[in-house]
């Protein structure tokens, strides 16, 4: 029997703080209460609906995650965070219009209460948007130290007994590590010297990490993915993973892809182009912003098709994403692809995926179960990069040796063979051997 992983209970409240109380955190928070509430089911969240078998098939042990995984409770939840727009959590929700006015007036006294704390904002990071709720100090070093206090406030007025962090806010400019990524002390030395190359979303991991807080990266950012925040998670002993949630688009080549493979077809080429309206896509309209979330969504295939494996069948995929600001659509994003596949003999054929989603429906889970699960892994004890948590991800995060798993199946086969083995449960394997053995 594998041994156990000691795991501090959950008891008290969990702060979930997001940078960015926009569409994605207001949806979160909204349904979250909802859910409180008995108004709503928490649909798409694995650790509120997802089951995990436990030992052989025919024991009939399928409990739910959250009564398998001491998880932090929803009643114990409180929520806050920084966004460069004054509105509260119900002025921003009905803005974003993800929600309707019958979901959100129920919710209303909860939402207004939750304000946004001014941001780190830099337009030099993010074109398209400015807002007045911004701060404002004379070093980058003294706006890390401003979010630092925000945090430690937080957590006193709102009687928190632990915080997470799970940025939830707009997509930066491409950028790449340079020199003052590579360590600790280089990048400390760059806060104090506001080096241009320190995004706002950085210095919101540098507080966090700085003060031993769990971190999740919900936009392609360069941000948690450098040397100097690994040594820093490592050194201060906290868990961080991964970045850009993989909600519409990606979510359906993850689950695709894995079963063209599966299936040894060929794949010549796969177009994708979406439109969306919400200020992501706003944000997105900007080339440099659009190329961080280009690389973000093209490094799925390669990875999970492996074309230097497989010459014959993936060696020259042509792949191709375009997004496009189209505000009637609003939150609601369309996903379209084209994929021309090759089957026997190299006849081809082809596959149109038109999916219709709500971009911020499909990531709100998302940010629960990462809060949730990177509170689980500081209590376990972990640190570093969460690997098992890459089935939240287009851009899952390895060790430096390591390629990305981007197969959905297997990231999830990998999550929940992580959690057997900090509870003590053998890994499933499914090789099930055992049922036609003799005696």
């Amino acid at each position: 029997m594998p041994r156990t992983t000691d795991i501090r209970p959950a008891g008290g409240r969990l702060g979930i703080l997001t940078p960015g109380m926009g569409a994605v955190a207001t949806t979160t928070y909204a349904g979250i209460l909802a859910v409180r509430q008995g108004r709503a089911k928490p649909i798409g969240s694995l650790t509120q609906m997802g089951r995990i078998r436990l030992g052989k098939r025919t024991e009939h042990r399928n409990p739910l995650i959250k009564d398998f995984v001491p998880l932090a409770g929803l009643d114990n939840l409180v929520f806050g965070g920084w966004d460069p727009f004054p509105d509260n959590a119900f002025e921003a929700a009905c803005k974003a219009g993800v929600l309707s006015a019958a979901d959100l007036l129920p919710l209303r006294d909860e939402l207004d209460a939750i304000r946004p704390m001014p941001a780190v904002f830099d337009r030099a990071y993010v074109r398209n948007l400015d807002g007045s709720n911004v701060k404002q100090g004379e070093t980058k070093m003294d706006l890390a130290n401003q979010i630092m206090e925000d945090m430690q406030r937080f957590k006193a007025e709102q009687r928190c007994d632990r915080l997470a962090v799970v940025w939830c806010a707009s997509t930066e400019i491409f950028a790449e590590p340079t020199d003052v990524h590579r360590s600790v002390e280089a990048f400390e030395r760059g806060l104090r010297n506001s080096d241009p190359n320190i995004a706002p979303s950085q210095i919101y991991a540098y507080a966090a990490l700085s003060l031993g807080i769990p971190f999740a990266n919900g936009a392609p950012n360069l941000t948690v993915d450098t040397p100097a925040m690994i040594e820093l998670a490592q050194h201060n002993g906290v868990p961080i993973c991964g970045k850009d949630f993989k909600t519409g688009q990606t979510l359906m080549k993850t689950i695709l892809a894995p079963g063209f493979k599966a299936r040894m077809l060929g794949v010549q080429g796969w177009f994708s182009t979406n439109i969306l309206g919400n200020r992501d896509g706003e944000v997105l309209d900007d080339p440099d912003s659009f190329k961080t979330k280009e690389v973000s969504k093209l490094g799925v295939l390669e990875t999970i098709l492996q074309p230097d494996q497989y010459p014959e069948l993936y060696g020259n995929i042509y792949h191709k994403v375009r997004i496009n600001y189209y505000p009637p659509r609003g939150d609601n994003k369309e996903g379209w692809d084209n994929i021309d596949i090759v089957g026997w003999l190299g006849y081809p054929m082809q596959i149109k995926v038109d999916f219709l989603c709500r971009d911020s429906i499909l990531a709100a889970p998302i940010v629960l179960d990462l809060a949730l699960f990177m509170d689980l892994a500081s209590r376990a004890g972990q640190h570093g990069i969460q690997e098992w948590l890459s089935f939240y991800f287009k851009s899952p995060q390895a060790a430096a040796e390591l390629y990305p798993e981007h197969d959905l199946f297997i990231q999830q086969t990998k999550l929940k063979n992580t959690l057997r083995h900090w509870l003590g449960e053998a890994p499933i394997t499914h090789l099930g051997t055992e049922y036609y053995e003799e005696d």
